[in-house]
């Protein structure tokens, strides 16, 4: 097999889905036996001291015969985080370009003064 009949194969159908630093790449790809699977690949970009970057990837197989029991305890597992935490995000730092401006009141003897502070350095951590 020549190296177009390889790409053509592993470029069965593909989507992404990028959030923020984060880029997620679903494909169907082929097997030997030309049955289909799945991969979900996460690619995390990160900047280098000098400016440069480079990117982190990880990547998962999913093959039909574990479809069924994957999309239900994914299912499950999504559905409990909304039922627990709701949909709305809480760690702002995920927020692609997120800028906040705080108003912030003071006192200065009877006078209230209202001011805003400038907007929040995106502090980024490594995974744990």
């Amino acid at each position: 097999m020549n190296n177009n009949d390889m790409m053509e194969k592993e470029e069965i159908f593909s989507k992404v889905l990028r959030a923020g630093r984060r880029t997620y790449f679903f494909d169907v790809r082929s097997t030997k036996a030309d049955d289909y699977y799945l991969t979900i690949t996460e690619s995390k970009k990160f900047t280098n001291d000098d400016g440069s970057f480079h990117y982190k990837k990880h990547k998962i197989y999913i093959y039909k015969e574990d479809f069924n029991e994957f999309k239900e305890i994914l299912s499950e597992m999504t559905d409990y985080i909304i039922d627990e935490k709701g949909d709305e995000v809480i760690s702002e730092r995920h927020q692609k370009d997120f800028k906040k401006d705080y108003d912030t009141v003071e006192l200065n003897g009877d006078d209230i003064t209202k001011t805003s502070t400038e907007s929040f350095t995106d502090i980024e951590f490594d995974d744990i």
